[in-house]
């Protein structure tokens, strides 16, 4: 099976990645195969089988035009610097131009050791690359920028963590793998002259239209500051936990990347955390945009090299840009919020809305997702789906007469708000505890519980017959929930 492969991280950035090639496993076999995802990337896969599908996606079977590398990045981990990480279960198999004209990396995920991999195996167990699969393409049927998946492929092989499971490997898709990692490693290294190529090939890459300013690195560090902005907003505006906000998990694009102990919210707390590895709640619901600026000021530091290369002056306004994050988040948040909201316009009075819906939501611990879905079943005249929320129905009651106040200011009529409220707040998302129980299915090897919740997660807006049970919020008992580093 041969790809239209065009490499041009491999052909213009030797140097920034070491070659690697993918273990081969036992007896591969295909359990998904993203098609959609396929014919838009323009990949001819009509004549392949499942058979050749699971070769060339398990790395059994490199595809024509394939130059596998396994990138250098470095990072902040918990706060902590490592100089030295790079893809040490990925392998990058090349880069194809989809009909559209836009690029993109396919990436192998659990392939086995690279020359990055630090005594590790470098696979990845079925669990991990299923639940990447599925909350994926969860967030992208949602809107939320982020990396896709292709395939998952069983490997035949067992991967022993804490006890043997069956083996995987993902098929990611994203614009580019390049992280605030990548350029903290060639900044740490090597200096202004790699920070400055790794720059250039960058905008080249993702934002052409910067290459005529003033100073393209300044402008590089403004357009992914607002990009980290608008994705955070985004995450918490769907109550999504990331869970291991490290910055070389940050991908320059402001694609959402590498799903390991992520989650969703259920009922509403700030300090909500899912990851067994994150003691400190470093990475929780509330904390996440205080990271998003601390991992943006990582950043500028790794660029300053460059910036300062162009203009000694523009690293003051590096500085300033940096400063200014949490300013320029909170409009980012106040934008999302007012759309999720039904608010069309931006009032005076939105702050204070807004701040108090939080408060009463950890007041009640209500559950996030289902809370906009029954505000928009109110303007329809229609109070059950917020009364079974809310431990009594008026809990909330100077809260929700404030907001209906405000949309009162406003001509737009209660249907056409509720219907616009509906677009853009979820009804189906990946509830943990179906995630759980479809993992444990699969890994069991039962894969239709998690097919069926992929299916209902790739439409999450309009309401569909006989899936009542996957709207519904946890079960009261369903205890705390821990995630798992994986893929």
């Amino acid at each position: 099976m041969d790809i239209a492969f065009d490499n041009s991280f491999h052909d213009a950035m030797e140097g920034f990645y070491a070659p690697a090639e993918a273990a081969v496993p036992a007896a591969p076999a295909l359990l998904v195969f993203n098609h959609s995802l396929a014919a838009s990337l323009g990949l001819d896969v009509a004549n392949a089988g499942d058979e050749q599908l699971a070769r060339v996606f398990s790395g059994q079977e490199p595809p024509g035009g394939a130059n596998p590398i396994a990138l250098a990045y470095a990072g902040h981990q918990f706060g902590h610097f490592s100089s030295q990480l790079g893809d040490g279960r990925a392998l990058l198999l090349g880069e194809v131009v989809a009909p559209d004209g836009k690029r993109f990396d396919i990436q192998l995920k659990g392939s086995g050791p690279t020359p990055f991999s630090r005594n590790g195996d470098g696979k990845a167990a079925i669990g991990p690359v299923l639940r990447e699969f599925l909350v994926s393409e969860a967030m992208a049927a949602m809107g939320v920028p982020t990396t896709r998946a292709l395939a998952a492929v069983a490997t035949g092989d067992r991967v022993q963590r804490e006890r043997a499971h069956p083996g995987a490997v993902l098929t990611r898709i994203a614009s580019s793998h390049i992280r605030v990692g990548t350029f903290q490693f060639f900044a740490a290294h090597f200096g202004a002259d790699h920070v400055v190529r790794l720059s250039d090939y960058t905008v080249r890459r993702h934002f052409p239209e910067l290459a005529d300013a003033a100073n393209p690195h300044l402008a590089l560090l403004d357009r992914v500051i607002g990009l980290q902005c608008d994705l955070v907003a985004h995450w918490l505006g769907v109550g999504f936990i990331h869970g291991v906000m490290n910055t070389d998990n940050v991908a320059i694009s402001g694609e959402t990347i590498d799903y390991g102990p992520c989650a969703f919210m259920d009922r509403f707390a700030v300090d909500t955390v899912f990851s067994s590895i994150d003691a400190n709640g470093r990475y929780a619901y509330g904390r996440q945009p205080q990271i998003l600026h601390w991992n943006m000021a990582r950043f500028a530091e790794a660029l300053l090299p460059a910036i300062n290369a162009v203009d000694p002056a523009d690293v003051e306004r590096a500085k300033a840009l940096v400063t200014a994050i949490p300013d320029r988040f909170r409009e980012a948040w106040f934008t999302r919020m007012r759309t999720k909201l039904g608010l069309a316009n931006a009032d005076d009075a939105d702050a204070e809305l807004i701040d108090g819906l939080f408060d009463e939501l950890e007041r009640l611990r209500v559950d996030f997702t289902s809370f906009f879905r029954a505000l928009a079943m109110l303007l329809r005249g229609d109070a059950a789906m917020m009364e079974a929320l809310l431990p009594d129905p008026d809990a909330m009651a100077p809260w929700i007469a404030g907001w209906w106040a405000q949309l009162e200011r406003e001509t737009t009529g209660p249907a056409l708000r509720a219907a616009a409220m509906d677009a853009v707040n979820p009804l189906y998302i990946p509830r943990n505890h179906m995630v759980e129980a479809a993992l444990a299915a699969a890994e069991a090897g039962d894969m239709a519980p998690w097919t069926a919740l992929l299916d209902v997660v790739r439409h999450p807006y309009a309401v569909r017959a006989g899936c009542e049970a996957f709207a519904e919020p946890a079960p009261e008992d369903s205890g705390p929930y821990r995630t798992f580093c994986g893929t």
